[in-house]
This record gives C-alpha cells, sequence and structure tokens, in this order.
C-alpha cells in the first residue's frame, strides 16, 4: 500500500476496500466484477473530484511525498548512456547532487539533478537531498564541461534547501551557492532548469538559474520552506499552510509572476502515481523549449537570460 497524505484517506479507504473485494473475489472463485467496477469508478471520481481544488499547502505536501519520482527516476526513463561523474576536485562527492553527460532523443546534454532517498540508508548517503558545498561544487564541475563541449544544461530541482550544517557552513555552502548564480548567469550554452518536488530557497537556487524554469503542478519553489516562514513570522511552524498561502508559491503564481515560464501538468492525483506519463510530459517539454533556445546565438542567450531575470516578480498583463 503506497504512503498516503492526510487529504487522501477517504481515497486510502475506497482502495483497500477495492484490495479486500479482489482478493475475496480471488479466494472465493466468486465473480465481483461488477462491485470491483462501482467501486474503481467512484475512487476515479473522488481522485479527481480531490485533486482539482487542492490548496498550495497540499500541492507542497505532494511535492514532499515519498513516492514522488526524483531525479533518477527521470533520467532512467528520458535519457540514455547517463554518465555519472563523482566528486568536485576540492573536498569530497556529494551524494545529494547527480551530474553527469547523456543523450536526449540523439542530442547530448549535461543533467544536474539533486536526490533524495527511498529509505534511512539512502537518504543518509543522499543526505535527505540537501547538498554540501562539494555537491554545487561538482555542479559547477559539470557546468563548466557543458561549456567546454557546447552541451545545454538540464537542472533537476528538488531540494529542501542547501545543507545548513556547521560543517557545511565551514566549507562556505554560501559561497558555493554564489559562484554557482554567477557562473550560471554567464554560461554560454542553454540552461533549463525543472522544479521536480520541493524547490527550496537558495539550495535551488545553486542550480536553479537559466534560460526557463519549468514547475510541476504539485511542486513549489519558494524563498523558503512554509515551515520556515511560520517560525519567522510567527514563531510557530504550525502556521506553515498560512505561510505557504502568503508566500505564492503555487505553479501557477510563479508563472504569473514571471518567476516560472511553463507549469507541467500531472496525471491525476499526483506524479507518484504514473512516474511514465509524468517523464513523457516532462519530455515534451524539454524538446519544446530546447528547440526555442538551440536558435539563439551564444551572445544572444545571455543577454534574453539577463533581460528574463530582470522581469521577475512583474505580473503579467
Amino acid at each position: 500500500m503506497e504512503p498516503h497524505l492526510p487529504f487522501e484517506k477517504p481515497l486510502a479507504i475506497l482502495e483497500k476496500q477495492l484490495e479486500d473485494l479482489r482478493q475475496q473475489s480471488q479466494e472465493s472463485n466468486i465473480d465481483f466484477c461488477e462491485e470491483i467496477a462501482a467501486i474503481e469508478r467512484k475512487i476515479e471520481a473522488l481522485r479527481r473530484d480531490a485533486y482539482e481544488k487542492l490548496g498550495i499547502w497540499e500541492r507542497v505536501q505532494l511535492a514532499r511525498h515519498p513516492r514522488r519520482p526524483y531525479a533518477l527516476d527521470y533520467i532512467e526513463r528520458l535519457f540514455c548512456n547517463f554518465e555519472e561523474i563523482h566528486g568536485d576536485r576540492l573536498f569530497g562527492d556529494d551524494g545529494a547532487m547527480v551530474c553527469g553527460p547523456a543523450m536526449f532523443q540523439g542530442t547530448p546534454l549535461m543533467i544536474i539533478g539533486q536526490q533524495k532517498g527511498r529509505d534511512v540508508k539512502e537518504n543518509i548517503r543522499r543526505n535527505f537531498g540537501c547538498p554540501h558545498p562539494e555537491g554545487y561544487r561538482k555542479a559547477l564541475r559539470a557546468m563548466k564541461l557543458a561549456e567546454k563541449f557546447s552541451l545545454p544544461v538540464l537542472c533537476l530541482i528538488d531540494t529542501s534547501g542547501a545543507y545548513p550544517g556547521v560543517g557545511s557552513e565551514e566549507r562556505h555552502v554560501g559561497e558555493a551557492i554564489a559562484v554557482n548564480i554567477r557562473e550560471m548567469s554567464m554560461l554560454p550554452v542553454p540552461i533549463i532548469g525543472v522544479v521536480i518536488g520541493e524547490g527550496g530557497s537558495g539550495g535551488a537556487l545553486g542550480i536553479g538559474v537559466g534560460d526557463r524554469l519549468l514547475v510541476f503542478e504539485n511542486a513549489y519553489y519558494s524563498v523558503i520552506s512554509p515551515e520556515g516562514c511560520a517560525a519567522i513570522l510567527w514563531n510557530d511552524r504550525a502556521k506553515a499552510p498560512a505561510a505557504a498561502e502568503a508566500l505564492r508559491l503555487s505553479p501557477q503564481q510563479l508563472v504569473d509572476f514571471s518567476v516560472a515560464d511553463e507549469v507541467l501538468v500531472e496525471p491525476i492525483g499526483g506524479a507518484h502515481l504514473d512516474y511514465d506519463t509524468a517523464a513523457n510530459t516532462l519530455k515534451k517539454a524539454i524538446s519544446k523549449h530546447l528547440k526555442e533556445l538551440f536558435s539563439l546565438a551564444p551572445r544572444a542567450l545571455i543577454a534574453s537570460r539577463h533581460a528574463r531575470y530582470r522581469k521577475i516578480g512583474q505580473p503579467k498583463v
């Protein structure tokens, strides 16, 4: 049984009934086809109604769903010949950041992604998707390779934020993020960022500067997490739902304020229910935006990128 979020409990009850009925049908050899079909229709209608009315806080919860597809899940489905590179040539390797060249529909590109774990052991190895400074420096190393070989860069963003521990600060995580922002602003190759889950604070921005920013329907991109915002404004993390509303971090609001360029529609119920459909949506978007960006010469590409960032915050008419 998949983990369920609080607002998914009515669906979970029906899904359990459906599972029990199917099992009973097999064990007793009695035909329950009509009853099964009726419950399936009810589940579909309830799911469609529930997910069409989701608030911002519910979408934040979906962005954090433990079964949501992560960077490596998309890489596996969309790219050929991915060769992961390791280490930043300064301190060490960071499992929270995966980087390497790959082929996309016959086109070579560089992939940079933030990766979470599925269980406790993997989450420790991946640091719960919160990169250390060496992760950002590894990403920068990948960007410089992309520049050398004229490869477009695809960044798969999914982090609650950069790791804020003592060791991370001692190794200058703020400086590492700042350098990446500077270098990405001047990189003479196309850069597409995709928020596939969480896009939190400077941790996301460290690989988030580019020519296009795409956001999945149930993802978020914000200067701070709702809990962090609630703790600062109200000294109460329980007010995170109110903070989520105040931050205006829903994908459509990001587009309305020129932060994001496109919202990628997910399967009903969320990307965690159908990895392949979500991956196919992403494939079409990457193909479309790469085609547009390839038409620009390097100097025009950088000028367009700078102009894009000067418009951020201006509501679209």
